[in-house]
């Protein structure tokens, strides 16, 4: 009787370890969205520090126009990263709404695409800026947390337009 106890156990283990595995791959995935909707919310809500806080001690932006390979603009740790944000009050209002994306996690570090439509209104112009966004992200886990390390922006396409109030 002990024999088939521990038989069926040792049967069942690597199945149980595969669920939690997945199990674990699926909470990651989600805390990683969860990020990524903390940015863009953060963003339009004009909270520079807890955006910046989103991102690892050293991390880096570098943004690029279209597919271009040289950045026209790089910066670089939590502190130059908060005041890169402020860029945002120029606006009275702004809306990211984030799209499709993929995600590849590797136990700490992850890789993703994510699409974004960032729209940018200055009310005394009487002007909608509408950016079609990729960002390619590594993410790092720190203290159970997920962060962006990296943060590539690359300016698709742009759409200027008056609007009325």
């Amino acid at each position: 009787m002990k024999t088939r106890i521990l038989i069926v156990i040792i049967a069942v283990l690597p199945f149980i370890n595969a669920c939690n595995q997945k199990d674990t791959q699926i909470t990651d995935r989600m805390e990683i969205q969860d990020l990524i909707n903390a940015y863009s919310h953060c963003a339009d809500n004009r909270e520079a520090q807890k955006q910046a806080e989103l991102f690892t001690e050293n991390a880096v932006v570098k943004s690029f126009n279209g597919k271009d390979t040289i950045p026209i603009q790089i910066v670089q740790g939590r502190k130059a990263l908060e005041e890169a944000f402020h860029i945002l009050r120029q606006y009275d209002v702004t809306t990211h709404f984030n799209g499709q994306n993929t995600i590849t996690i590797k136990g700490n570090k992850a890789t993703g695409e994510v699409y974004c439509l960032a729209h940018h209104i200055k009310n005394a112009e009487k002007s909608l800026l509408v950016m079609s966004i990729r960002y390619h992200d590594t993410y790092t886990k720190q203290n159970g947390k997920w962060l962006f390390s990296e943060r590539d922006l690359y300016i698709d396409w742009t759409d200027k337009r008056e609007i009325s109030n």
